[in-house]
């Protein structure tokens, strides 16, 4: 699933079906890394909290994605070795 177009927060709505959420997480993922937020909620975080959310998503990416998919998807490398 891809949008090309900015994510809009009056959009999200989760629990209404499985499209709509993933259109919908889309969305709020997105808006969550935002570099305005980012610089704000993260010094904000306890040590803990940025283990428990490196932990969380790392566990995700290796669960659903192979190893060739993370190194192109997540660290934008075409080539691994």
């Amino acid at each position: 699933m891809t949008t090309s177009s900015d994510p809009n927060p009056t959009e999200i709505c989760f629990g209404l079906d499985r499209a709509t959420d993933e259109r919908s997480l889309a969305a709020f993922l997105r808006l969550f890394s935002s570099s305005r937020l980012c610089d704000q909620l993260i010094p904000r975080l306890s040590d803990e909290e940025i283990t428990d959310l490196v932990d969380r998503l790392t566990g995700l990416m290796r669960r659903h994605l192979r190893e060739d998919e993370y190194h192109r998807l997540f660290l934008g490398q075409e080539h691994h070795h």
